[in-house]
């Protein structure tokens, strides 16, 4: 896999008057030490040219030679004359990602990664710290982890409020402090991420709501409701899934308490990575409220009837999780897993054959589960689509049904740079695991995570109750009745 660097990346790299970025030096030595090209485009040299900083300009100019560069780009289609030449540059190195120049680009410009999103191309467009965590997710997989989060008061955060983890709410809104400090009064509650014990590295402040007014226009929400008030990671802690591990939390508190909305108040153009991620899990544009998008995530209390929403199943679940289709249409399979992997995949899950986990809001150092998943095997099941339903049996020691997961993709390849590509924002498996499976073709299926079950049926009782017949060694497709006997019994 090569990486195109952006200008603004060659900068700090190549001048030593510039600090590195954390996760620079570290992006780049992984890159080196497993042979990963660094490339550069052409436009990168004319873009340096117009550095405001000529002397800066000059001595990055004087140190790409060191890079590969592309050669017999097309001209970008997206310029015009009327483009300046910083946007003009840009958009050129972005083209020549869209032509499949490089695998990925790095870059910390925000409109890039805008502009990436809306031309289809966001997922491979990488931030430095994101850059840097899948490098090491790939290639140094002990020293990696999810991190965990805690449900906390408020009030136990006031007295990091000079921290400058805090200085960029307070630009955005300059009565912050104040109004955090009335939160905290009013018992509001939090979830965090501790870099270490006083070190803040990520916050989601939410509230629960009745009726509430979204946009101070008259548009009412009705009903109980989620509020994520406040919801930052720090650049140094990007890459790590913390996002994705707030919005779990997010869906289980509101599952819990039976709210029927979630919702959030923000500037997607300055905060475009959360908004991408906000709608890849079911959060659509509400209103505004001043300057803000209001988004908002539907979660009824009862499943919608898809027959009204007439929506493919995978989107019925993005939509309305937890809820999702298991009619006739819908396949069902049974996935056995080995416990080693079985643990990586469902950290929080509590296994009855083993010590108990670190469950979710337990420790803000320990590994945990995100929702959307990859799992590798080399099963001859031909086909799964979108939307279908996975259990998943954890073999050898516990030997129970013990999660519910729904497909996203199921693919079969054998190019070890097409496996990563398609697992590279989700993977426990290591460069060195993907090239050995990868000798012969494989199945890759990318699923998102529903639930554990409290009684995980065993495979005793699958095989008394004929769910199945003998060993589970291989994908098992289970009919509608052995689904629903079988989720009966695991609740």
């Amino acid at each position: 896999m090569r990486f195109l660097l952006d200008t603004n990346i060659l900068i700090p790299l190549e001048d030593s008057h510039v600090p590195l970025p954390e996760g620079l030096a570290n992006f780049v030595r992984l890159a080196q030490a497993y042979g990963h090209p660094l490339v550069v485009h052409p436009a990168s040299e004319d873009d340096l040219t117009h550095d405001q900083n000529a002397n800066r300009g000059a001595r990055t100019r004087a140190r790409l030679e060191q890079y590969s560069r592309l050669d017999s780009i097309p001209d970008c289609p997206w310029n015009s004359s009327a483009t300046d030449s910083h946007d003009a540059a840009d958009n050129a190195i972005l083209y020549a990602l869209y032509c499949d120049a490089a695998h990925y680009l790095v870059t910390e410009d925000k409109g890039i990664h805008k502009n990436a999103v809306s031309r289809g191309l966001g997922d491979r467009v990488y931030a430095i710290k994101a850059a840097e965590d899948f490098l090491r997710r790939l290639h140094e997989p002990t020293s990696v982890h999810l991190p965990n989060i805690q449900d906390v008061p408020l009030h136990s955060l006031t007295r990091l409020l000079n921290d400058e983890f805090f200085d960029s709410l307070r630009e955005e809104y300059p009565e912050f402090d104040t109004w955090f400090r009335s939160c905290a009064r009013n018992d509001r509650r939090a979830w965090v991420y501790w870099i270490d014990s006083n070190k803040l590295g990520a916050l989601c402040i939410y509230a629960r709501k009745e009726n509430d007014d979204a946009t101070g226009q008259g548009d009412i929400l009705f009903g109980a409701l989620l509020k994520l008030c406040t919801f930052k990671v720090a650049p140094s802690c990007r890459g790590r899934k913390i996002g994705e591990l707030f919005l779990k939390a997010a869906f289980r508190y509101a599952t819990e308490n039976r709210l029927e909305n979630i919702y959030i108040h923000g500037n997607p153009d300055k905060q475009n990575i959360l908004f991408e991620l906000l709608a890849d899990f079911g959060f659509s544009e509400f209103g505004r409220y001043d300057d803000d998008v209001v988004y908002v995530k539907r979660h009824p209390i009862s499943p919608p009837d898809n027959s009204l929403t007439d929506l493919p199943a995978f989107e019925y679940f993005r939509n309305y999780f937890p809820h999702f289709c298991h009619d006739r249409s819908i396949r069902k399979f049974i996935i056995p897993i080995r416990p080693e992997y079985h643990r990586i995949l469902f950290s929080d899950y509590i296994s009855s054959a083993e010590p108990p986990q670190m469950a979710l809001f337990d420790s803000p150092h320990t590994a945990s589960n995100a929702i959307k998943q990859a799992y590798l095997c080399r099963a001859q099941l031909g086909q799964m689509n979108p939307g279908d339903v996975v259990l998943f049996y954890r073999s050898t020691d516990e030997r129970a049904v013990t999660s519910l997961g729904i497909v996203e993709e199921y693919i079969t390849l054998q190019d070890v740079n097409e496996i990563v590509d398609r697992v590279r924002r989700r993977t426990v498996y290591s460069m060195d695991q993907i090239t050995a499976m990868a000798a012969k073709p494989i199945k890759v299926m990318l699923f998102r995570l529903i639930k554990h079950f409290s009684c995980p049926p065993s495979g005793e009782w699958l095989n008394r109750n004929r769910i199945v017949n003998g060993n589970i060694q291989t994908i098992r497709e289970i009919d509608d009745d052995a689904f629903e006997r079988l989720v009966s019994e695991a609740s």
